[in-house]
């Protein structure tokens, strides 16, 4: 199939903070589209100050899909974000709106935009608590050396990113089959990809500047009503995906009486810049992203502008 048989899809990326919703709403007003979140947070109900969820003014009137449709004790997998993605992507373009993925968690994208395939998995619920009891204990350093003996190619990518729960899932795929996560991989990408698809990104030519507007929105979080927030979210039981959500686990001491409030903000804030690099790093690999650089430009104006020309160079036609 070549591209202009492909469905084509517009895609906003870059590390927390960097100002993807505004601009994602911008260009579909501008480009007649329609936003289908690529956040494995932001799926969930009752999670919406840490997760900067946007709420209806800075939708404005845009339609905006897989957001706040499942509660916190729900598991959600890449697998299931993949396949309701692709049909809501589908539904889209028939309808003859451009369907816009706009997010940070850098797996859903590129498993959604690389068409992976996935099969049903084994799961072994003694070697996860196995597993996970093992990092409770020692930390990742040591599920990161096994791994590194037994498929260095994944070992490259996670001790980067160092996510605990991807890295006992890539022992426990080999553990239970035999097989790599990186061989797995290899083995469900289909021949070509199944999208046209026009990347742009956001980041800072000096990082800092984007820590600042890290901590800047966790300042606002904090005004708008994050502490009540977490105290509820807290008191509730959370599945092994919400679990991870930055922003509350990081406040759970204040609540416990083990530090006081302007720790854990300073906790929060750091943990939300490390996720940043993090996704700075997963999107660096990818050449295919248009970069705009948000602090060499003049404003807002400027940003979405050199977005519009990206999307025009593309054959994206305004409204």
């Amino acid at each position: 199939m070549s591209d202009k048989d492909k469905i084509k899809v517009l895609t906003v990326v870059g590390p927390t903070a960097s100002g993807k919703t505004a601009l994602a709403v911008a260009l579909a007003k501008a480009f007649d589209g329609e936003v289908i979140s690529a956040d494995s947070m932001q799926i969930y109900k009752e999670m919406s100050i840490a997760t900067a969820k946007p709420d209806e003014e800075e939708k404005d009137g845009v339609v905006h899909h897989l957001m706040d449709f499942l509660p916190p004790s729900e598991i959600f997998s890449v697998a299931d974000y993949v396949e309701q993605a692709g049909k809501i992507i589908e539904d889209v373009h028939k309808r003859g709106k451009l369907p816009i993925i706009c997010g940070g968690t850098g797996l859903y994208i590129d498993s959604l935009l690389k068409g992976v395939k996935f099969t049903e998995e084994k799961f072994d619920p003694k070697l996860r608590e196995k597993l996970n009891e093992e990092y409770k204990e020692f930390g990742i350093e040591p599920l990161l050396e096994r791994l590194k003996e037994i498929d260095f190619e994944s070992y490259e990518k996670l001790k980067v990113e160092r996510n605990p729960k991807r890295v006992i899932r890539a022992l426990e795929i080999y553990e239970t089959s035999g097989v790599t996560m990186s061989e797995q991989i290899k083995n469900s990408l289909p021949e070509e990809l199944p999208y046209d698809t026009v990347k742009i990104g956001l980041k800072c030519a000096d990082r800092q500047n984007l820590y600042n507007r890290i901590n800047l929105r966790v300042d606002l979080m904090m005004e708008r009503g994050l502490l009540e927030e977490a105290r509820e979210v807290l008191k509730k039981p959370l599945g092994a995906t919400a679990v991870m959500a930055i922003g509350y686990k990081e406040l759970a001491p204040y609540f416990n009486g083990e530090k006081n409030l302007d720790e854990c903000i300073e906790h929060l804030k750091q943990e939300t810049r490390r996720y940043a690099k993090r996704q700075l790093t997963w999107f660096g690999r990818d050449k295919d992203i248009n970069w705009i650089l948000t602090d060499e430009c003049r404003n807002f104006e400027d940003v979405f502008q050199k977005a519009a020309d990206i999307c025009g160079s593309a054959g994206l036609v305004k409204k």
